[in-house]
């Protein structure tokens, strides 16, 4: 996406018409700012600290209403925001749009997302965003079945990238976790890729914000139907959920939803796409720290093993399809 416009600038500095005298490119590292940088580290520290902020948040909070109260008032906030930046032009959408944004949003929040929330009451944050790094993985699979043929080292990471995932699920059929959790996390990585997979392949809105927008609240009005049909909201007691787990739901809300993926967003614009892309392979280690460091979860074999080679995978996979 951000290809062209750099390419342009190139050529226009080094025109056959320009009298300056050829230089030597400057080093690809050099010509990333600041500003890029402190974006990458938002993304990278903010996403991977979802899933220890979802763990915290589902201690003493139904699933599917946190995940409910997470996504419809980020998307609502969301979509203030653009009205007020962009006029309420921005926001308009044909009814095909906005059932694509619809159906792309409940895949990826109540399928993937929802799937996620459910399986932390059991499964560790760590492994769970270990697990959501074979994402990448199914999307490669997917465009495979479509006709586009990847490359033998693409292939040779997909192939890594589920032996490690293999190594994972050992953890659930050992009895350190519980399997269905770890089942659960696999269903909801394969969502989350369908979802992925079908956004370009969909008519959606122009304004990529605005999609997400009505993506968060599509995918929370899901969460919300899910809610209502497993008797949640009867049993909620407000008074019941600890003070951690509503500051979780609020770090979920203003930074998970909104100033990562704006982070994220503008990246996409501004920095070169294979960096970009290194979150889906650094989420997962940053996850797996804060896990550590903060909730003491146990750095088992299966989990610091299959770890590494799905990280592995995904570097090798990330690197060759960029």
């Amino acid at each position: 996406m951000t290809a062209a416009p750099q390419q342009s600038a190139h050529s226009a500095r080094t025109s056959p018409t320009s009298t300056a005298a050829p230089t030597t490119p400057a080093s690809p590292l050099r010509s990333i700012t600041p500003a890029v940088w402190a974006a990458l580290a938002v993304v990278y520290v903010v996403w991977g600290s979802t899933y220890l902020a979802i763990r915290v948040v589902v201690e003493t909070m139904p699933p599917f209403l946190s995940a409910t109260a997470r996504f419809i008032p980020a998307g609502l906030l969301l979509l203030a925001l653009v009205a007020a930046r962009s006029g309420t032009a921005a926001l308009r959408a044909t009814p095909r749009q906005l059932a694509s944004a619809a159906l792309v949003g409940l895949m990826l929040l109540l399928g993937g997302n929802g799937m996620v929330v459910l399986a932390e009451r059991d499964v560790p944050s760590g492994l769970t965003a270990l697990i959501i790094a074979v994402v990448p993985l199914w999307l490669v699979l997917a465009r495979w079945a479509t006709g586009q043929r990847p490359s033998w080292t693409t292939v040779a990471g997909v192939l890594l990238g589920l032996v490690g995932l293999a190594v994972l699920s050992s953890s659930g059929l050992s009895g350190d976790v519980e399997p269905l959790g770890v089942g659960l996390i696999l269903l909801a990585t394969l969502s989350w890729a369908g979802g992925s997979f079908l956004t370009k392949r969909l008519t959606m809105p122009a304004n990529v914000f605005a999609t997400s927008a009505y993506e968060m609240i599509a995918g929370g009005l899901g969460c919300l139907a899910v809610s209502l049909f497993k008797g949640e909201p009867q049993r909620f007691q407000p008074a019941e959920v600890s003070t951690a787990s509503w500051l979780g739901l609020a770090f979920l809300v203003v930074f998970g939803s909104i100033v990562a993926f704006t982070a994220y967003a503008w990246l996409l614009q501004a920095a070169p796409l294979p960096l970009v892309a290194t979150y889906a392979y650094v989420n997962p280690v940053v996850a797996v720290l804060l896990g550590w460091l903060i909730l003491a979860e146990p750095l088992t074999l299966p989990v610091v093993l299959g770890g590494a080679i799905v990280v592995a995978a995904v570097v090798l996979v990330v690197r060759t399809e960029r």
